[in-house]
C-alpha cells in the first residue's frame, strides 16, 4: 500500500460513495491479513509499538522467545512484558538500536533485538512508531562455544606433545640421577647419612609427583580410541564402589544405589568407564566436608539411551564455578589437578554420550551421564531407479 493512501483517503472520504467505501475496507482488511501471516511465518519475533511503546502487534516467535501471549500482551507497555527491558533508554525519537539480551524464561536464550523507528518525521519530531526485530543467537552461541573449546583442546593436544619430550625426558634423567646418590649416601655416616637422606626423598616425592602430573595432562588432552566390548554397567559401578569403600567408610559416607532392573549391557570400555565413576564417586564424597553424608546413584534406560545419575549431598558448586568446570587446572579442592572432569568427559563423549551437570551452592550435585545405546548406524541409500523418456 503506498505511503500516504490512508490519508487521502479520509480527505477525501465525503466524496466515495458507500460501495467504494466498502471496497476499501475489504482492501485494508486483506492486506492487514496477509502482512499478518508473512509475519507469523518469520521465525524471527517481530513487535510492532506506538511510540511510547506500547505493544501493537507481536508475532508467534516473539510470543516464545519472552513466553508471552499475543491477546494479553497486545496494548500493553512493553517494559512491563519483558524484565529487563527499560523502554526510557529506548524509545528515543530517531534512534534506530541493536543490543543483545539474554532472558531466563521460558527458557534460557540468548537474544539480539534490532529496534528502529517506523515512518521518522523530517522535522525530528515523534516517529509514527518502532518495529522490533528479535533473532535467537542461542545456537549460535553454542556452536562458537564449541569450536573455541575444539581449538582449545587441539592446542592442549600439541602442547602435550611438546610437554612430554622437555619435561619427561629430563624427569626421567633426574629420578635415575637420584638413585645414584642415593647408593652414594649408603656409604656415609649414619649421623651425617640421615638429614641427607631426608632431603633426597623430598626430591624424589616431588619428581614422582611431577611425573604424575604430566600423566594426568597427557591422559585429559591425548586422544584415545575405546576398545569396546559388551560389559555390565552395574558390575562396574558395584566394583568401584567397592575400590573406594576405605575412603567412604573413613569419611562415614554411605552410599545408596538405585539400579534399574534388567539393564541391558553397554558397548563401552570398561577401563575407561570405570575411571569415569572412579573421579565422579571420589568427587562427589570429597564435597561432602561433614560426617553422614550420602551418595546416591541411579541408572535408568530409555529406547536410546542410558542414563546414569551420580548425587551428592555436599556443598554444591557456585554459579561462577560452574562456568569454568572442564578448564583444565581449575579445581574447589585445596589438593588436585583439575583434570578429573575434562578426562570424564572426553571419555564420554569418545563413546558417543554427553555429561550434564546440576548444582545448587550448599544444596549438593548431581551429574548425569547420558550414553547411547550404540553408535547411530549408517544408512545406505540404494541407487536412483533410470528415468525412462517417453
Amino acid at each position: 500500500m503506498k505511503s500516504g493512501f490512508l490519508e487521502k483517503l479520509v480527505a477525501r472520504l465525503d466524496r466515495v460513495v458507500p460501495g467504494d467505501v466498502q471496497q476499501i475496507m475489504t482492501r485494508l482488511i486483506r492486506d492487514k491479513g496477509f502482512l499478518e501471516k508473512v509475519f507469523e511465518a518469520l521465525h524471527e519475533g517481530v513487535i510492532i509499538l506506538d511510540p511510547h511503546g506500547v505493544i501493537g502487534f507481536l508475532n508467534h516467535a516473539a510470543c516464545q522467545f519472552f513466553g508471552l501471549d499475543a491477546e494479553q500482551a497486545t496494548g500493553v507497555f512493553i517494559s512491563s512484558q519483558i524484565r529487563g527491558l527499560d523502554w526510557a533508554t529506548l524509545g528515543k525519537p530517531g534512534r534506530t538500536i541493536s543490543r543483545d539480551l539474554e532472558v531466563f524464561y521460558p527458557e534460557n536464550r540468548y537474544l539480539n533485538f534490532y529496534l528502529a523507528p517506523i515512518d521518522e518525521t523530517d522535522n525530528g519530531g515523534e516517529p509514527l512508531g518502532y518495529v522490533m526485530l528479535v533473532r535467537d543467537l542461542t545456537s549460535t552461541r553454542a556452536e562458537a562455544r564449541e569450536t573455541l573449546e575444539t581449538e582449545r583442546l587441539n592446542a592442549l593436544t600439541l602442547l602435550a606433545a611438546g610437554v612430554a619430550h622437555e619435561i619427561g625426558n629430563p624427569l626421567n634423567s633426574l629420578d635415575i640421577h637420584l638413585q645414584l646418590l642415593g647408593r652414594k649416601l649408603r656409604k656415609l655416616s649414619p649421623g651425617t647419612r640421615a638429614p641427607l637422606e631426608e632431603n633426597l626423598a623430598t626430591a624424589r616425592a616431588e619428581i614422582l609427583r611431577l611425573d604424575l602430573i604430566l600423566k594426568q595432562f597427557l591422559h585429559a588432552v591425548r586422544p584415545t580410541i575405546p576398545v569396546r566390548e559388551r560389559r555390565d554397567l552395574h558390575a562396574l559401578l558395584h566394583e568401584t564402589v567397592k575400590l573406594l569403600e576405605p575412603e567412604l567408610a573413613s569419611r562415614n559416607i554411605s552410599v545408596e544405589l538405585d539400579l534399574a532392573d534388567g539393564l541391558p549391557l553397554a558397548m563401552i570400555d570398561a577401563g575407561q568407564f570405570q575411571q569415569v565413576f572412579y573421579n565422579l564417586i571420589r568427587n562427589a564424597y570429597q564435597a561432602i566436608p561433614a560426617d553422614e553424608g550420602r551418595i546416591t546413584i541411579r541408572t535408568r534406560a530409555t529406547d536410546y539411551e542410558y542414563v546414569i545419575s551420580i548425587e551428592d549431598n555436599g556443598t554444591g558448586i557456585s554459579a561462577e564455578q560452574m562456568g569454568a568446570m572442564f578448564e583444565p587446572y581449575r579445581t574447589t579442592k585445596s589438593s588436585g589437578s583439575g583434570l578429573g572432569l575434562l578426562i570424564v568427559r572426553r571419555i564420554v563423549r569418545e563413546h558417543g554420550g554427553e555429561i550434564a551437570i546440576e548444582s545448587e551452592e550448599h544444596h549438593g550435585t548431581r551429574v548425569l551421564i547420558h550414553l547411547p545405546h550404540s553408535e547411530r548406524p549408517v544408512r545406505l541409500l540404494g541407487r536412483p531407479e533410470p528415468v525412462i523418456d517417453l
